[in-house]
């Protein structure tokens, strides 16, 4: 098995960037899901709700990032030296807003208050103690540092999304998009689709990781990252076929146990 690609998110729930190598730092990818956009309550604002976050392309260059998005000039901004708590579920985190005119930018795009904010400090944020260890920590993804996904498990969702629309005499889909489940990276030649579910220890490189639980998945899948418009799959057929405890699951979310480099084409290998 082998790593066929690697993602990156700078700011949560928009546009995300394929790279061919990649710091692993104990929270999470390097530059990954370090900046977020919150509403009014200081809770954020994601793509499930607007798709069109979708659309905002963010380019890390040092201490400053510079956002393009379909309704408005490119804009450069530096985070202030303001901070103010954001809520992720239960758990409140202290960020640094990123000032007015990002504000304006972000509630321009979603069509409702909205501010941009920055974790300047990774190591605030703890990983669920039912599933990490006290000192893990994680940015600003939903959860845990890392998303792990096989294209084998794909082809497989695929084919039943084909046999779903077979049945039900509809027109039958084209591929999915892997971006919809917006991994942080890509298993290639895993062999049986859905092998991922029962590791529990992994090596990609020279990093070994702890697979801590599977992801279920929102409603987040059912938007296409191309034209930002929701369908029913892939929850309608995960539902049919990957349903577990009330939730539909795809995907394997890890802890690093080391830091360094990973990079597309490195062996995976089962621990």
């Amino acid at each position: 098995m082998r790593i066929g690609a690697i993602f990156f998110y700078p700011v949560k729930s928009t546009a995300g960037h394929e790279v061919a190598e990649a710091e692993v730092q104990p929270w999470g990818l390097a530059g990954d899901r370090r900046y977020v956009v919150v509403d009014e309550r200081g809770e954020p604002l994601t793509a499930r709700e607007h798709p069109i976050l979708l659309a905002c392309v963010a380019q890390l260059d040092g201490a400053t990032i510079k956002l393009t998005g379909p309704h408005a000039d490119p804009l450069r901004v530096t985070p202030t030296t303001r901070r103010f708590t954001a809520h992720f579920g239960s758990t409140p985190v202290e960020v640094t807003d990123c000032g007015d005119e990002a504000a304006a930018w972000m509630t321009a795009l979603t069509g409702r208050q909205a501010r941009l904010a920055w974790l300047d400090d990774p190591t605030r944020r703890p990983v669920d103690p039912a599933y990490g260890r006290p000192d893990d920590r994680v940015s600003l993804a939903d959860a845990y540092p890392l998303l792990l996904t096989s294209t084998a498990s794909l082809a497989r969702l695929d084919d039943w999304i084909a046999e779903t629309a077979a049945e039900r005499g509809e027109e039958l889909p084209g591929p999915l998009d892997m971006r919809r489940f917006r991994p942080s990276v890509v298993v290639e030649d895993a062999g049986e689709p859905f092998a991922e579910d029962g590791w529990r220890r992994l090596r990609i490189g020279e990093v070994e990781f702890r697979a801590v639980k599977g992801c279920d998945r929102c409603v987040l899948t059912t938007v296409d990252p191309d034209t930002y418009v929701k369908g029913k799959e892939p929850i309608r057929t995960l539902s049919r076929h990957r349903k577990r405890d009330g939730l539909v699951w795809f995907g394997v979310n890890l802890i690093p146990d080391g830091t360094g480099t990973i990079k597309r084409g490195d062996p995976v290998t089962i621990l």
